[in-house]
């Protein structure tokens, strides 16, 4: 998927891992630490649901790209990848979404 815009965000966010603070905002979330990067995905989550209840669907567009921008972040620190999450949906989808929740170990 060399043309995919979340493959090449992902890229540049894990360029950004070990940076200078003062180079990009990305770096400056890793500096940060976990919490930090939790904090804005959970804020950023907020903001998407309020979107989404006002019914601003240009609105509602830039939140979801802010949380995902945050939970690739997210991701990158805890040194997982965006293939895992995909490969998670798959396995997930192989089966109801119904018999997948009932045999959640969680």
């Amino acid at each position: 998927m060399a043309n995919d815009p979340l493959d090449a965000l992902d890229a540049l966010i894990h360029s950004r891992k070990g940076q200078s603070a003062a180079s990009s905002y990305t770096a400056k979330l890793f500096a940060d630490g976990r919490a930090k990067i939790a904090q804005k995905v959970g804020e950023e989550a907020v903001e998407t649901v309020i979107a989404a209840m006002r019914k601003d669907k240009k609105a509602l567009t830039g939140e979801a790209a802010d949380l995902v921008y945050h939970l690739l972040v997210l991701l990158a620190d805890a040194d997982l990848s965006l293939d895992a999450v995909r490969a998670e949906l798959s396995r997930r989808t192989s089966q109801s979404g119904l018999a997948e929740k009932a045999n959640r170990r969680d």
